[in-house]
């Protein structure tokens, strides 16, 4: 055997042992460690479960503090969240400093950075909702129980939440917005207003005077029920229709509600169709008016097993009749 191979093996287990006694010390280093920081780990272990619990308690109390002086509860919770969110928050830092991990703060704190600028880029849909809830919470252009219109639906708000807003709409359709499109389209919010126009739109035919509706209309609507009697009841003509002279029949509402809205509309154009018809007016149907050349008519005959009305032109009838003439001819001929 030579002299090298009694070296490498020997070596090997040598290497072996080191390795071995290595990973000893180091597990018993982490022992002694772990045993002078039990203290600490319990002491930190109870900071966070101390915030945890007073986050909860806080923002259920900032929560019931706000609503006694504002009735917007969207507000209300997102600043009860926020309080959460920041006891919590500082329970984990203390605890961080309780185990000596400042380093470990500020490395969390720089990571909080990056990620939050990763995660605003991915999903910046979210953010501008949350962001959108935020602003119409403190703006507050509406409240739960509003009857709003965005972007052609009309509903009474259900919540405004921080991502959603969720209306009810008159069907009984549960709508959901996203927080991003409601603070961006005009929003009508027909509940702020103490008072409500309703607008049919009428039209009578050219050959009754004008003066007539004047007369009859206002009358027969006066007595509507829930109209302001404060406004007078309007009928004002607007122009000359395709069969009509068009007027706007206008009256205002005390109360903004959609319901009233409606049955209000509706009486106007019950009371508008009797009224006119007990007086002799007439509400023409659509009229179209056709110039079939410049003698203003041509003749128009049925085509034989067809039913069918065509326009016969004239130089087609003279041919036909000057047929007829000659068929008469050779039978008298014959």
């Amino acid at each position: 055997m030579s002299p090298s191979s009694i070296i490498s093996s020997t070596s090997i287990p040598e290497a072996i042992t080191n390795a071995f006694s290595g990973l000893t010390e180091k597990l018993n280093g982490w022992l002694e460690t772990a045993i002078q920081m039990a203290p600490n780990l319990l002491i930190a272990a109870l900071v966070l479960a101390a915030s945890i619990y007073a986050a909860r308690f806080l923002s259920r109390w900032v929560e019931r503090a706000l609503l006694r002086f504002t009735d917007n509860s969207a507000i209300a919770g997102l600043l009860a969240a926020v309080g959460r969110v920041g006891v919590i928050a500082g329970g984990v830092f203390v605890a961080l400093d309780v185990l000596h991990l400042e380093k470990t703060v500020t490395s969390l704190l720089a990571g909080l950075g990056v990620v939050g600028l990763a995660l605003g880029f991915a999903f910046k849909d979210i953010a501008a909702n949350f962001m959108s809830g935020a602003l119409l919470a403190f703006r507050g252009p509406f409240q739960t129980g509003d009857i709003i219109e965005v972007d052609g639906k009309i509903g009474t708000v259900e919540s405004l939440q921080l991502r959603r807003t969720v209306l009810r709409t008159f069907d009984g359709l549960n709508v959901i917005l996203p927080n991003r499109e409601v603070f961006e389209q005009t929003i009508v919010n027909y509940t702020r207003t103490n008072e409500r126009r309703v607008e049919v739109a009428v039209g009578v035919s050219y050959s009754d005077p004008l003066d007539e509706v004047l007369e009859v209309l206002p009358p027969a609507l006066e007595d509507i029920e829930g109209r302001d009697p404060k406004r007078e009841v309007e009928v004002l003509f607007t122009g000359f229709g395709e069969s009509s002279i068009d007027f706007v029949v206008r009256l205002w509402l005390a109360r903004p509600d959609q319901r009233e809205y409606l049955r209000a509309r509706s009486e106007i154009v019950i009371r508008t169709s009797k009224a006119l018809t007990r007086a002799g007016l007439t509400i023409p149907f659509p009229i179209r008016t056709l110039d079939l050349g410049d003698r203003g008519e041509l003749p128009i005959a049925m085509e034989a097993g067809r039913g069918k009305p065509r326009i016969v032109d004239a130089n087609e009838d003279d041919a036909r009749d000057s047929a007829s003439e000659g068929e008469g001819d050779a039978a008298q001929a014959s």
